[in-house]
């Protein structure tokens, strides 16, 4: 089965399936890039990743993203 380009770079064999990173990726873009813990359980549980799986690709993903609109990668909002 031909595998796709998966959107982040670099993903390793134990990373989200393709399913998984659009889940990730459609609550990422269109919810809230920082989900609270609450938030962050649902979206596993739909992803069917653990927690703590989720809460890291949301990190790396946020970093990746501001990285793209020329922000630090690690500062939480524009008033740090």
């Amino acid at each position: 089965m031909p595998r796709r380009a998966a959107t982040m770079s670099a993903e390793t064999a134990s990373g989200p399936t393709e399913d998984q990173v659009e889940i990730l990726e459609y609550n990422f873009s269109k919810v809230n890039k920082h989900p609270d813990p609450t938030t962050l359980c649902l979206i596993a549980a739909e992803a069917g990743l653990s927690e703590e799986e989720t809460q890291k690709w949301f990190k790396q993903r946020l970093a990746q993203w501001r990285q793209s609109e020329g922000l630090p990668s690690e500062c939480r909002s524009v008033t740090d």
